[in-house]
């Protein structure tokens, strides 16, 4: 299969072929058409040229007709026998009778009728036209007018019977032109030729078995006069018949069908060639006014090229001031938002690279406790944070963990986050219990939130592995759940607490559990976890996430992390992420 590459191909095989396609259709119908109208044009001018020739030999078999059917009823008149005498002088007065002849069945009624000059009968039989025959008398070819004369009881006693002259009948129809140019027969009811137009021993119509002659025969037995075609579109020959009123006998001409479609041929041939010239004028339009066009859009489409590679410098030369110009100018433009919005993205990256580099980059593992944590953004930048403090000020045995969620991601939640991030590392460098730490942290913060209304959530625990407690204060977060392998049991780590950011005078609270054991787990998380929705808008919840722990329980701090969040991407499918997710899970080992 060809493939067609470029722009004008297309626009050349896209017109030519519509194009082509309609001018064969309007010469398919105009063929048609013409064909059609030059046939039926043909079969009424046969028609009538046939009819015509018909009704001069239907008038004078009509003349002697006529005189025929005096006689028959004249036998119920007194004078009848001078009437007939007289009939039988006009019949044998008219042109083209040969003889007319009055036989009787028997010697005796004949010699009766010579004695008293009468004729006995009472009325005459059905008169019959008998087929041409040579008659040694008139030394020609003749037919004759038969009609049988019968008594009173219906017994034929008698005949009469008029010779007429077969030349003589048919001399207008040999002298016509048409006779004479074109195949033409007389032919009887059952096809038998009594006169045609060439000359040939043929006695027959259809005896070859040619079609037309068939078709002929067959249509003349249902109309008595028509046109008949040959197989094909265009005919090679066609029929016309008529049938004599006055005689068992039918005219028929056969023309050729390149003789009667001739203009239709000849247009054909110039139909072609005019075509396939308008069609070589269209291609070479196309290819004149689509020249630039196509120029344009392949500037375009290298400079598009040279974009893709990262050169944002030349821009796309226009040449014209049609629509490929307006394109083009748009293209231009968009360029220019493309080199600005790349230079973002560079710089996004880079905020991303730095902020994933301000969090914890591997797991955390002590001599009896294992803490693994892990943030994912919905932007390149996002608000979520956690961490991890080690500092000498915190006493031995000590960690300190911190999970947050500023509101709304993007870059001014994390530039928040970096901002709470540097408070709270200062802060918790230095001595002190937890309350007075998140204190001076939402102090500070408050300073800069006072204008943009911004705040974030935090759970900030101290877990003292020597005396088996934990220390925790909530600055507006969600509880951190606390799982007992033992009693297979779950408890969330509460307390009061407002988020950072929204009161600088707000006194937040410590809050201690003691008798932290072997195998025992802390989950600390952000809402986007549990508010994630899936296809179906459903949510993930707190109950999912607990099974996932309690089937779990026997990991690592790594791998129920891992766990918790393969299941998170799976529940949400195709749904996109709306929202930053941070997990830390902190064990205690065994």
């Amino acid at each position: 299969m060809v493939k067609l590459s470029g722009l004008q191909q297309r626009l050349a095989l896209y017109m030519f072929f519509p194009v082509a396609l309609l001018l064969a259709g309007m010469g398919i119908v105009g063929f048609i058409y013409a064909r059609n109208s030059l046939l039926i044009q043909w079969g009424e001018a046969s028609n009538l040229k046939l009819q015509r020739a018909a009704h001069q030999v239907d008038m004078r078999l009509g003349r002697a007709k006529e005189w025929l059917k005096m006689f028959h009823t004249a036998d119920v008149n007194p004078y009848a026998s001078y009437i007939h005498e007289l009939v039988i002088e006009q019949l044998r007065g008219i042109d083209g009778v040969a003889r007319v002849d009055l036989s009787w069945t028997d010697s005796r009624r004949a010699l009766e009728v010579a004695k008293r000059g009468l004729i006995p009968f009472r009325e005459g039989g059905k008169l019959e036209v008998t087929a041409p025959r040579y008659d040694e008398i008139v030394e020609n070819k003749t037919i004759s007018l038969v009609s049988d004369l019968k008594s009173e009881s219906g017994r034929t006693v008698g005949k009469l019977e008029v010779v007429l002259r077969f030349e003589y009948l048919i001399d207008t129809i040999l002298a016509a032109g048409w006779w004479q140019s074109d195949q033409a027969y007389l032919v009887d009811d059952s096809g038998r030729i009594l006169s045609s137009a060439k000359s040939g021993h043929r006695r027959q119509l259809g005896e070859n078995n040619k079609n037309l002659e068939v078709k002929t025969l067959t249509a003349m037995k249902k109309k008595p006069y028509g046109t008949v075609m040959s197989s094909g579109f265009f005919p090679s020959e066609v029929s016309g018949y008529y049938r004599l009123k006055e005689a068992p006998w039918t005219l028929i001409m056969i023309a050729p069908g390149k003789q009667i479609l001739s203009s239709v041929i000849r247009f054909r041939l110039y139909y072609f060639i005019s075509g396939t010239i308008f069609i070589s004028v269209i291609l070479l339009l196309i290819k004149l006014i689509m020249g630039r066009t196509v120029s344009s859009i392949e500037a375009l489409s290298d400079t598009a090229d040279r974009v893709a590679r990262g050169d944002f410098v030349t821009l796309a030369p226009s040449k014209t001031r049609d629509e490929v110009a307006e394109l083009i100018h748009s293209f231009n433009t968009m360029v220019v938002q493309l080199e600005e919005r790349s230079k973002m993205k560079e710089t996004m990256d880079l905020a991303m690279d730095v902020q994933q580099n301000l969090l914890p980059q591997k797991p955390l593992h002590m001599e009896k406790l294992d803490i693994a944590g892990k943030s994912i953004y919905c932007d390149e930048t996002g608000g979520d944070y956690f961490d991890f403090f080690r500092f000498p000020e915190l006493g031995d045995g000590r960690v300190g963990i911190a999970v947050g969620d500023v509101v709304g991601h993007g870059v001014p939640a994390a530039l928040l986050m970096t901002t709470v991030r540097a408070f709270l590392r200062s802060r918790m460098a230095q001595p002190g219990d937890l309350a007075p730490k998140i204190n001076d942290v939402n102090r500070l913060l408050c300073l800069d939130t006072s204008h943009s209304c911004d705040f974030m959530s935090m759970f900030l625990i101290v877990v003292d592995t020597r005396n088996k407690d934990l220390r925790w204060v909530r600055a507006g977060h969600d509880p951190a759940l606390f799982y007992d392998p033992l009693k297979a049991s779950f408890k969330e780590l509460s307390g009061s607490g407002t988020a950072l950011g929204i009161d600088a005078t707000y006194a937040f609270e410590e809050n201690k559990l003691s008798g932290w054991s072997e195998g025992q787990i802390i989950v600390i998380g952000t809402d986007g976890i549990w508010e994630t929705d899936n296809p179906n808008s459903e949510k993930f919840g707190k109950f999912r996430l607990r099974q996932i722990i309690r089937q779990r329980s026997d990991f690592s701090a790594q791998e129920i992390l891992n766990a918790i969040l393969n299941a998170l991407k799976e529940f949400r499918g195709s749904a996109s992420q709306n929202d930053d997710v941070t997990l830390v899970v902190v064990k205690a080992k065994k």
